[in-house]
């Protein structure tokens, strides 16, 4: 039996009010997207003072007030209309929006939902105006200068959305959370917060909007000082490129990065701003995410609020309806700032130099967020040396293993090799040329006093595998292999990238590659086979050939010589990904350093290997002046610090 053919449907336009609700779904999702969209606006007017107001965590009633510059009463009913705004006029406006709203969407929608009403006084009026939503109805009333909106009854008209939010405690969250991200962007402005007549947030206004020190007093009221006190300043500009006075890319960066000791289970301390706009983006967040690999242990998240500054023009934010993603012209360049960003901040051993305030970093205390001026482009600086027992480290080694350089790690000193040790990587044997050290530092005519040393004086070692040291605060605990290994990690990729360099139009040498006896195939998707395709000579600077072996299958012919005993399928499944979301560049770094992570493992000093105080001391020096000698390679802390303080409180002294 035949099925009966569909009734034809004509075409007809919808009716103004369905197609606003349908935009509705589209800008408001819960209470928090409208406290969004009207903090927005506010920002908008020049507040200095937004008070926002919830009653059943905003469903029955969300008020956004504000001490801008109001609107003027001829254009309040203008302003419920869809696509009205003051922000946008052309397209020029919208390719460049320096604003938080522009889409003309957000009143409308809510309007079309709920029972709004706008209340404003706009500057030079002698008093303010009431619009009820609804009804149209304007109104003279009394108010001071600036604007309130009055969100009442949410989802009204679509009860079945109102269905889907969740109970008043968890929207209120929301709610607070979106005033939240508003308030780390702007310390010039106050925020207050009242749910159900009782004040539930408060954060004063700090000072100026382009104050370093206003930032990081906002900070820490929001975030809580310790995220102050556990976070180090990012600050990096990159300034326009040399031979090309046309293409002047300026993207500044800065903000606050935790320290790994701070990285969370979760990734819900990331704070990502670009253009005063807070936003989730996949560049930035990997980026972030880039900087912290050789500093984190597992699947740990960081912490971090950074600050992203770039030419309006280069990046576009009308890609959602919530105003939430952006996409960037060049991506690459966005990411190379904000991940060269962060890792110069965290270079910097916690364990050489005292932690900086604001008024310490070679700022001015106040600056311009958007400037059309170049600005210097600042590499990573290696840190200074600043005594003479910063030298290299002279292990005691059996006859004919002793080196007095820790940068030979191939021919470093360790116990020697028993039969059922592992053996060490096939590429450590590979000779790579040899690096002119960097001139011994000259001794100082007075020595550094060694009540200034940071990790203090080695007094012992406990089991083989701790150094203990004393400094001005108590007791330091080092893990001497984890601790060399980083050392030894850092000079190798030194030393790497000196002699990987391409010189002369020389290409740079691939990793050696072992073919396997029998290729490995699998299954691929479309992405995976125009990636192996496409990205050839990148997989053969990684040591693998993967070539396709049919229209749906690809094979895997060669693998890196150091990994030849691991799961082949997986290694090319795992690389093929990352060079389908991420520069070719990135993930060859990445795999280098990886495969020198290894070398250094295996070539770092081993537990049990006792050390004399002379060899403990120059470790604690060398720690010092290593960039990111505070974790190993892995992401573990090499060293802790007990105050006198925790070790009374052991002994219970002083009660």
């Amino acid at each position: 039996m035949s099925e009966p053919t569909p009734a034809r449907r004509p075409i007809r336009e919808l009716p103004d009010e369905l197609i606003s609700q349908i935009a509705a779904g589209e800008v408001v999702e819960r209470p928090a997207s409208v406290v969004r969209e009207l903090v927005d606006n506010a920002l908008d007017s020049g507040a200095s003072q937004i008070t926002v107001r919830l009653m059943a965590g905003g469903v029955r009633l969300i008020s956004v007030e504000d001490d801008g510059c109001g609107i003027l009463p001829d254009e309040l009913p203008i302003a419920l209309k869809r696509h009205a705004t003051s922000k946008i006029g052309s397209l020029t406006d919208l390719e460049s929006v320096a604003t938080m709203g522009f889409r003309g969407e957000a009143l409308a929608a809510i309007n079309s939902i709920a029972d709004c009403a706008l209340l404003s006084r706009a500057t030079g009026q002698n008093h303010a105006y009431l619009l009820e939503g609804q009804t149209g109805e304007l109104k003279p009333v009394a108010r001071a200068l600036g604007t309130t909106v009055e969100v009442k009854e949410l989802f009204f008209s679509t009860p079945a959305r109102r269905k889907f939010l969740k109970t008043d405690a968890t929207e209120q969250a929301h709610c607070v959370e979106a005033v939240r991200r508003h308030a780390l962007a702007r310390p010039d402005v106050g925020f207050a917060i009242w749910a159900d007549g009782k004040l539930v947030e408060q954060w004063r206004r700090c000072g100026e909007r382009n104050s370093l020190p206003a930032l990081e007093q906002r900070l820490a009221d929001v975030l809580g000082s310790e995220f102050v006190e556990r976070s180090v300043w990012v600050d990096f500009s990159t300034s326009a490129a040399p031979g090309r006075p046309d293409y002047a890319p300026v993207i500044k960066v800065w903000g606050r990065a935790g320290i790994p000791d701070a990285a969370r289970a979760r990734s819900d301390q990331q704070f990502c701003y670009v253009n005063g706009r807070f936003v989730r983006d996949k560049v930035i967040t990997h980026a972030g995410r880039s900087a912290y690999e050789d500093v984190l242990h597992g699947q740990r998240q960081p912490v971090y609020a950074l600050y992203v500054e770039i030419d309006p023009t280069r990046v576009d934010v009308n890609v959602h309806p919530t105003k939430i993603e952006v996409r960037f012209r060049d991506s690459r360049e966005v990411h190379q700032a904000v991940r060269h960003a962060v890792e110069a901040a965290l270079a910097a051993p916690r364990a050489g130099q005292a932690p900086q305030q604001p008024s310490q970093m070679p700022l001015t205390s106040e600056r311009p967020l958007h400037t059309e001026a170049p600005h210097v482009y600042e590499q990573n600086k290696p840190l200074a040396q600043t005594s003479y027992a910063q030298a290299a480290m002279h292990f005691e080694a059996p006859v004919g293993h002793r080196v007095s350089d820790l940068g030979a790690l191939w021919q470093i000193s360790q116990p020697p090799v028993s039969d059922s040790s592992p053996p060490p990587p096939s590429w450590a044997s590979v000779p790579v040329p040899e690096v002119q050290p960097a001139p011994a530092p000259t001794r100082p005519e007075a020595p550094l006093p060694e009540g200034d040393w940071p990790l203090g004086r080695a007094i012992g070692q406990l089991k083989g595998i701790y150094i203990l040291a004393e400094n001005a605060q108590g007791l330091v605990l080092v893990d001497m292999h984890a601790a060399h290994e980083r050392i030894v990690y850092e000079r190798l990729k030194t030393q790497w990238a000196a002699t990987q360099a391409p010189t002369n139009g020389a290409a740079a040498s691939a990793l050696p590659s072992q073919p396997l006896l029998i290729p490995a195939t699998f299954a691929a998707t479309p992405l995976e086979v125009a990636t192996a395709e496409a990205h050839t000579a990148t997989l053969q600077l990684l040591g693998l050939d993967i070539t396709p072996f049919s229209g749906k299958t690809l094979a895997v012919r060669a693998v890196p010589s150091t990994l030849a005993q691991g799961d082949a399928v997986e290694l090319a499944r795992s690389v093929l990904a990352e060079l389908g979301q991420h520069e070719a560049s990135t993930v060859i770094a990445r795999a280098h350093n990886e495969l020198l992570g290894t070398m250094a493992c295996h070539g770092a000093v081993r537990a049990n290997r006792r050390l004399s105080l002379e060899e403990m001391n120059a470790l604690l020096r060398q720690m010092e002046a290593t960039e990111r000698s505070d974790q190993c390679n892995h992401g573990r802390p090499t060293w802790r610090q007990m105050s006198l303080r925790e070790l009374d409180a052991l002994f219970m002294r002083g009660r």
